[in-house]
């Protein structure tokens, strides 16, 4: 059964090389036929999706998924105003690849950054009026995108399953990232929920 193993990627779960993971092994409660069809077809799909849908932004408007993520956010925030950490949450990237994609972002125009008034370490990213002219011009394309590789494909019922399933997904991950944080740092994380 070692050919069904699910390698550390596809997981997120990524190990230095050379590291030994800590503590004993664990026996394998290996995916049942629909199981691993399930996970395959979602790994696959959801690739191609995020895949088909970037390069679409790229050669349409110049932008890539993650920069068309981080203006909708700023764009849906009060005074299209957000602190960075509380971007890199909400997106769920690394603080370092956030600073790299806002950097890009600022040098197009499409956003500025700023000190926090009320918190002197954090600092402010804003969309400017640039960035929200750009993101009203992708917005139609990526949302007939979207509609025609995803939405159209599914019958309603599919949708409701597909939302309330990866909703669920979600929760799950981000109870185990809390608890990591948690463990990692000795303190309670504020949650995105909040």
């Amino acid at each position: 059964m070692t050919s069904d193993v699910v390698d550390k990627e596809s997981v997120g779960l990524e190990m230095s090389i050379g590291m030994e993971p800590e503590g004993p092994a664990i026996e394998a409660n290996w995916l049942d036929p629909e199981e691993m069809r399930a996970w395959r077809v979602y790994i696959e799909a959801s690739d191609r999706l995020h895949g088909v849908l970037n390069r679409s932004l790229q050669v349409k408007h110049g932008l890539t998924m993650d920069d068309y993520r981080i203006l909708v956010f700023l764009s849906e925030a009060p005074d299209r105003s957000l602190r960075m950490s509380d971007i890199a949450d909400g997106i769920v990237a690394s603080r370092s690849k956030l600073t790299h994609q806002i950097r890009r972002l600022e040098h197009a125009g499409m956003v500025v950054r700023a000190g926090c008034p009320s918190d002197k370490r954090g600092v402010l990213a804003t969309l400017t009026d640039e960035g929200l002219r750009r993101l009203e011009r992708a917005a139609p394309d990526h949302v007939a995108d979207v509609r025609h590789f995803m939405i159209d494909a599914m019958t309603r019922r599919q949708l409701r399953t597909i939302g309330d399933a990866f909703e669920k997904v979600g929760n799950q991950c981000e109870l185990a990232a809390l608890a990591e944080a948690t463990k990692v740092r000795g303190r309670t994380p504020k949650s995105s929920k909040e």
